[in-house]
């Protein structure tokens, strides 16, 4: 059975609205009969595989279109806006999501023969003022050979549940040696690296998602990257195709409307709890983002919910 005809069967016959999650620890399953508005979300780094139909996704300024028999590889968490833009009742829109496992990733990096050793890869040394910035922490692949039969046995695990906790991790890390191994390795590699200068950004990256309610400055966001400010900015712009405040704003932006949603607050108490210390400032970048002030915009999602 293809990766298509069993994407479709288990999203025929999931309980509830996609996303899918599945017992597979990481595999999400995606299904929509018809085009979606633009959703804002944040990815975490994972291979996102179109089986049928198409979609765009947009990280800063950059949008990548990734259709049937594509993969957009997404290394590093980032906020984004995606949306499906080819699907119907008849050819609905079928997608699999294999979130990636980074200590595997990097567990398999150090033992490629036919890498140069983790030390001496690009960027795995001391952050030179000067160093190139970092390539983006997405792109978009061809989905085929080694990677999409990987992604077929992932799926057809589900039809087995008892053999999910031995074979899964198997898979996995079979997985990160084709990505590692393929035209785009270098650009995978970066994500494995525990010492160089991207892995720093990363950590930054991190340290400004679990604290993104506070006022952190570029230079405390650098010194935790081990750059200077200027380094710091250029490398973070290179890896997430935005700047730290645009990242902090996205962030903020989308968990006061998450919390909007889900009616734990209204929009002057969700802008304070994110992070804004004005409630006129949060509504007019609320509006920038979403296209509406708060309070129109929750009614609205909230109306084509029901």
């Amino acid at each position: 059975m293809s990766l298509l005809e069993l994407a479709r069967r288990h999203t025929e016959t999931q309980p509830g609205g996609s996303p899918f999650r599945t017992p597979v620890p990481g595999l999400i399953l995606l299904r929509s009969e018809h085009e979606k508005l633009p959703a804002h979300l944040v990815f975490r780094p994972s291979l996102c595989i179109t089986v049928q139909g198409s979609k765009w996704s947009t990280f800063g300024g950059c949008r990548y279109v990734y259709g049937a028999g594509q993969a957009l590889v997404v290394s590093v968490e980032m906020p984004a806006i995606s949306r499906i833009e080819q699907a119907s009742p008849h050819q609905p829109y079928l997608g699999v999501i294999i979130e990636l496992d980074l200590a595997t990733m990097h567990e398999t990096l150090e033992k490629l023969e036919t890498l140069k050793p983790l030390d001496t890869l690009p960027g795995s040394g001391a952050v030179e003022e000067d160093a190139a910035p970092a390539g983006p922490g997405v792109f978009v692949a061809n989905f085929d050979g080694p990677l999409a039969d990987c992604a077929l046995r992932m799926v057809r695990l589900l039809d087995t549940p008892s053999a999910i906790p031995a074979i899964a991790p198997l898979i996995m890390r079979e997985i990160c040696y084709w990505l590692l191994a393929g035209p785009q390795g270098s650009d995978v590699a970066r994500m494995a690296l525990a010492n160089g200068h991207v892995r720093r950004v990363v950590n930054a990256i991190h340290v400004l998602r679990d604290q993104f309610t506070q006022a952190l400055s570029i230079d405390e966001l650098a010194a935790v990257a081990q750059m200077s400010a200027s380094a710091f900015h250029r490398q973070f712009k290179a890896l997430t195709a935005m700047t730290p405040l645009q990242y902090q704003k996205q962030l903020r932006l989308l968990e006061a409307r998450h919390r909007m949603l889900a009616g734990t607050a209204n929009a002057e108490t969700a802008a304070y709890q994110v992070g804004y210390e004005s409630a006129s400032q949060f509504s007019r970048e609320y509006a920038r983002m979403f296209g509406a002030p708060p309070r129109r915009d929750i009614e609205a999602l909230k109306s084509a919910a029901a």
